[in-house]
């Protein structure tokens, strides 16, 4: 796409929808109300006011690039279509069985989370391949046909079909949708060999079933979508961020929706990653705060750190374990519910506790006057000072301070005798650290030091937070981004076009094969060039190789990085260096006489990143002048303190702000606290650090 295109970046939250504009070097944007009933409609409302705003028409508009969770909520509230699974005779209760792990040691009630499909929507067939791809029980077609009848009588509107080792013959799972196609033209159908073809049963079967289960409900939005887009006179290609933090088709998302379940939070991760890049920056935190849920990502050398699996719609205070598990391509992240919508209530305990559960859009906090009478992370932030009840979301919402306090007096103030003031400070602390524990967790299964990171903070809520949250993390510095209120839809505009393929493989390096290995590899580059191109025809396509590699014995592996010409040729003893090498940087230590072996191959073809400038750091110069004041309850002092009121927007390079203070603009403000002080960087960055730091 031409620099000087027009392009548009779309991404639906929790609670607000996200639109960001390129046009000309200039970016405008604005959030609106998220709209569940139709979420196209905010879509096309936030396309019209930046477009007004830009002095276009949509007609103009080049590209269209969209993240969103409603592929997650739908996953999370369970609103999917009648689905039915096909799977090997004897395996009909993997997806009920789990892992047979517990979460949690100690709970005695312990209730594991309910599989997606009941007992009666998983049927079987007399089929079997063995576990090197060989067919052991033909699969008769005959009873293929009479299943397809009896699915039919059911009223399924979509299948999931994951058979036992189809990674590696994937011949029965083909056959059973040819005649699902014949007979039941109407019904979507979601193969295990093409949505997750890699080994453990479990991950793989509950990944089909979770692509079947959101598939029509994905397939009739994006065919929605584009409808109405196209009605307003925006016919431009629209593509969809995926979880890996790269862009695919639509086409090939309505296919493949369960790969877009954590599009939003990936296109932050990018956002974070081209600042790190612009700054210099090698360690980063990259700090994502909205209306529902906060994620937290560690980015290493300017890249976010990737996983292939990882869990949707934890049941049990977020506990890992306790959720779906997705095996596809993912930014490695942290997800909590602690968003500005997020709804507190006093326990048994008489303890203060913040979400999951939250107000969304409708009805919203209580001080957005829409019907919501329990106190949200909003109504906190309000009644501390941090928001300016006249100028949140660039004035189109009017907040209500009497509504905050009023709830807040009544759910927390009243059984725990605070007043309005100690019950938002009680939330938001709890809030505060619960997010904080998040990222001190995260980093400790990562084998990192929090202490040397910078944060990048971005999103509706997470400047309000981020400060109190370098205090807690003894993090020195804090960097702002200019349109951090709607980071993840500009990080949709950075994103590169990528498909990452994957397949399982076993094989050990004591019996390594050359020519298969590179057969291999060259097959899983072609399918994800193939998939790059139905989105760009001309650039350049770029492979990134890894293998996934454990010691004989072990129940997890860890990826292993190869350049082209080491998949091109690959050697066991180069293998093998690369992996101990890796083993020792996670571990600390190798294991001595223990063969290793190789679980799954991946491949994940990318445009070429953006090339970005490094910006030259600025020095600090005059203060900045305050347009008001405002009392402000600084958490560290535990007291109210007269702060500074700055606009953003009348920031020049090398303006410092001592806090506290506010820093104000349309889609978020920026708190300062007592702890720290502030500086406009060249790019229009609020660089952030400890008022003693070096």
């Amino acid at each position: 796409m031409k620099r000087d295109s027009i392009r548009m970046g779309v991404d639906i939250g929790g609670t607000f929808t996200d639109v960001v504009l390129e046009c000309h070097g200039q970016r405008v944007s604005t959030k609106v109300l998220t709209t569940y009933a139709a979420p196209e409609d905010a879509i096309l409302e936030g396309m019209r006011q930046v477009c007004d705003r830009a002095g276009i028409v949509p007609a103009d508009i080049h590209q269209i690039i969209h993240g969103t969770t409603l592929a997650t909520n739908a996953l999370i509230e369970r609103r999917g279509a009648k689905t039915a699974l096909i799977t090997t005779e004897g395996f009909r209760d993997v997806i009920e069985m789990r892992t047979e792990s517990r979460f949690e040691q100690y709970d005695l009630n312990l209730e594991l989370p309910e599989p997606l499909l009941p007992r009666q929507m998983r049927l079987t067939l007399r089929e079997r391949v063995d576990a090197g791809g060989n067919v052991l029980i033909p699969l008769d077609r005959a009873e293929v046909e009479a299943l397809a009848d009896r699915i039919a009588a059911m009223g399924v509107e979509s299948v999931a079909v994951g058979l036992l080792h189809s990674y590696l013959n994937d011949t029965h799972e083909r056959m059973i949708r040819d005649v699902l196609a014949e007979r039941l033209a109407d019904v979507t159908v979601s193969l295990s060999c093409e949505v997750s073809p890699q080994m453990r049963e479990y991950e793989r079967f509950n990944t089909t079933v979770a692509n079947a289960y959101i598939k029509p409900l994905m397939k009739s939005y994006l065919g929605r979508l584009r409808g109405r887009l196209a009605e307003q006179g925006a016919e431009c290609p629209v593509f969809l961020m995926h979880s890996g933090g790269g862009i695919i088709s639509l086409e090939s998302a309505a296919e493949f929706p369960v790969r877009l379940v954590e599009s939003g939070p990936a296109g932050g991760a990018v956002f974070a990653a081209d600042i790190a890049a612009r700054h210099g920056l090698d360690r980063v935190l990259s700090f994502d705060m909205g209306g529902t849920t906060a994620k937290i990502c560690l980015i290493r050398d300017r890249t976010p750190k990737t996983a292939r699996v990882f869990e949707v719609a934890r049941t049990y205070r977020f506990k890992k374990g306790s959720g779906m598990p997705i095996s596809i391509p993912v930014i490695d992240m942290v997800e909590i519910g602690a968003g500005g919508g997020s709804l507190a209530h006093v326990d048994a305990m008489r303890q203060i506790r913040v979400g999951p559960e939250s107000a969304g859009s409708e009805p919203g906090p209580a001080c957005y006057g829409r019907g919501g009478d329990r106190p949200a992370v909003t109504d906190a932030d309000l009644t501390l000072g941090r928001l300016d009840p006249e100028g949140f979301a660039g004035g189109s919402i009017r907040l209500s301070p009497e509504a905050s306090i009023g709830t807040l007096t009544r759910v927390l103030g009243e059984p725990l005798d605070m007043d309005a003031t100690e019950a938002a400070f009680g939330l938001a602390e709890v809030v505060d650290e619960n997010m904080a524990n998040a990222a001190r967790v995260h980093a400790v299964e990562n084998g990192e030091d929090l202490a040397g990171y910078t944060m990048i903070a971005f999103g509706g809520a997470a400047p309000l937070h981020a400060g109190r949250l370098c205090e807690k993390l003894g993090i020195d510095r804090l960097l702002v981004p200019p349109g951090a209120g709607v980071g993840s839809a500009i990080g949709f505009l950075r994103a590169p076009f990528s498909f990452e393929a994957t397949r399982s493989v076993y094989m050990r390096l004591s019996d390594f094969d050359p020519d298969a290995i590179k057969a291999l590899l060259s097959d899983l580059r072609d399918e994800a060039t193939g998939f790059v191109r139905t989105c760009d025809a001309d650039s350049e396509i770029l492979s990134e190789f890894k293998v996934y590699m454990r010691y004989t014995g072990q129940g997890w592996e860890i990826p292993v990085t190869l350049t082209e010409a080491q998949a091109m040729a690959p050697d066991a003893a180069s293998f093998l260096a690369l992996f101990e090498a890796d083993y020792a940087r996670l571990f600390s230590r190798t294991v001595a006489g223990l063969d290793v072996e190789i679980t799954v191959w991946s491949v994940n073809a990318t445009t070429p990143p953006e090339t970005v400038a490094r910006i030259e750091p600025v020095g600090a110069g005059e203060p900045a002048r305050s347009t008001a004041q405002r009392s402000l309850f600084d958490p560290a002092l535990a007291r109210r303190v007269d702060a500074t009121v700055i606009a953003r927007a009348g920031l020049t390079d090398g303006d410092t702000v001592e806090g506290p203070a506010a820093i104000t603009e349309d889609e978020t403000t920026i708190i300062v606290p007592s702890s720290r002080c502030a500086l406009r960087q060249s790019d229009g960055c609020i660089d952030i650090t400890r008022k003693d730091a070096p």
